[in-house]
C-alpha cells in the first residue's frame, strides 16, 4: 500500500468554497472539463455524451438542494459543487497497492499517476466523499489535480495561476491558497467565515473548506433566519453547524 509524506506539508493547497454565493451555473465544472481534457489527466473521456445514457469524467459537479426553515417555513435554494478534497490523511492514497495515488509532499495536492494505475478502484471505495472518477475508456482513476499544470506555468501572468474552476466563477464563490499558512487569504477567509471541512467523523482531514449560508432576511417580518434542513436540528446551533450537518447526512446517505 502507498504511505503518505512522513511529515505534514508545509504548503496546503486547497480551495474555500462560497455556499452562500454560489448559483450553480456550472461555469467551473465546465471550464474545469476544458481545461484539464487536454492537461495533466487527460482525456476526460465522454461516453454516449448526447444518448440515452451519457457518461463521462467530471472532476467537479454541482448538486442543487432545497433547505427549508422549519420555524418559519423560508427556503433556499442551494448549490454545492463537490471535488477531491485533497486530505491530510488521505485513505484513497493508504489502500493504493501500486503508490498511483500519492500526496505530495510539498504543496499536499492528491494526484494519481495514470501509468501505475490499474484500475482497481479501491481508492474510489475508500473515499467517503465520492470524489474519485472512473475513466471505463481509459480503464484508470482521475481526479482533481488542483490544475498543477496551470497554478505552476511560469508563462503564465501570475493572477492566472489558478485552478480553472477558480478563475472561471463569475459571482467569486471560489478560493484558491495556502490554507496552511493562517495569515493567507483563504485562511483569514475561513476564520472569518467560519468556514467548515465535511465530515470531520471520517479522520480524513480535508484541506478543501465550506464557507456556510449567512441569515437570510424575512420579508414578512423583518426578523434574521438561517435555512435549515427539513429534519430536526438543534436551534441553538450556528449557521456554519447547521450546514455542515446537512451535507453530512446527504453524502452518508
Amino acid at each position: 500500500m502507498t504511505s503518505l509524506p512522513a511529515a505534514p506539508p508545509s504548503k496546503k493547497l486547497g480551495l474555500v468554497v462560497d455556499l452562500d454565493i454560489c448559483v450553480g451555473c456550472h461555469a467551473c465544472a465546465v471550464n474545469c472539463k476544458e481545461w484539464n481534457t487536454s492537461g495533466h489527466m487527460a482525456p476526460l473521456t465522454d461516453l454516449d455524451a448526447y444518448g440515452a445514457d451519457p457518461n463521462g469524467v467530471w472532476f467537479n459537479r454541482i448538486h442543487t438542494f432545497e433547505v427549508t426553515d422549519e420555524a418559519t417555513g423560508a427556503s433556499q435554494t442551494v448549490h454545492f459543487p463537490r471535488s477531491c478534497l485533497h486530505c491530510d490523511d488521505a485513505p484513497c492514497v493508504t489502500v493504493c497497492p501500486t503508490g498511483a495515488s500519492y500526496k505530495r509532499s510539498d504543496d499536499g495536492i492528491v494526484l494519481v499517476n495514470a501509468d501505475t494505475c490499474i484500475g482497481c478502484k479501491l481508492c474510489s471505495w475508500a473515499c467517503p466523499y465520492g470524489a474519485r472518477e472512473y475513466d471505463e475508456h481509459e480503464g484508470v482513476m482521475k481526479k482533481c489535480t488542483l490544475c498543477v499544470d496551470k497554478i505552476y506555468n511560469e508563462t503564465l501572468p501570475e493572477e492566472s495561476r489558478v485552478p480553472a474552476c477558480v478563475s472561471t466563477c463569475p459571482t467569486g464563490a471560489r478560493h484558491f491558497g495556502d490554507l496552511a499558512d493562517p495569515e493567507s487569504d483563504v485562511s483569514k477567509l475561513v476564520a472569518t467565515r467560519q468556514g467548515f471541512e465535511l465530515m470531520p467523523e471520517q479522520g480524513t482531514k480535508p484541506v478543501n473548506r465550506y464557507l456556510p449560508l449567512r441569515p437570510r432576511q424575512d420579508d414578512r417580518d423583518g426578523t434574521m433566519s438561517t435555512p435549515r434542513t427539513l429534519d430536526h436540528v438543534d436551534d441553538s446551533a450556528d449557521g456554519a453547524g447547521l450546514l455542515a450537518r446537512w451535507v453530512d447526512r446527504l453524502l452518508s446517505a
